[in-house]
């Protein structure tokens, strides 16, 4: 371990950083997954919901740089075509 006072800080800066963003990319996951069942289920009304709900927990993640901008409208991308293709049906 690091002997500086300014690099244990930065340890301790990480950790928290590193915890918080666990914690962000767990609930994106979760909230993936309740699209993707409700995509499954059938139901157009309650995975509109969902993906809105998933959505803005993405948005949220690239704002404290949790994830990649990129990485995010990705995933924005891919469930959105999923959820309008069976809201046409």
């Amino acid at each position: 371990m690091a002997t500086h006072k300014s690099a244990i800080k930065r340890y301790r800066q990480n950790l928290k950083h590193r915890s918080r963003n666990m914690d962000i990319k767990s609930a994106i996951k979760t909230a993936i997954k309740e699209v993707k069942e409700t995509i499954k289920a059938g139901n157009a009304e309650n995975a509109k919901t969902a993906l809105a709900k998933a959505v803005k927990l993405l948005d949220k993640a690239v704002s404290k740089r949790a994830l990649h901008r990129n990485n995010a409208s990705r995933k924005i991308s891919t469930l959105a075509l999923a959820v309008n293709s069976i809201a046409t049906k």
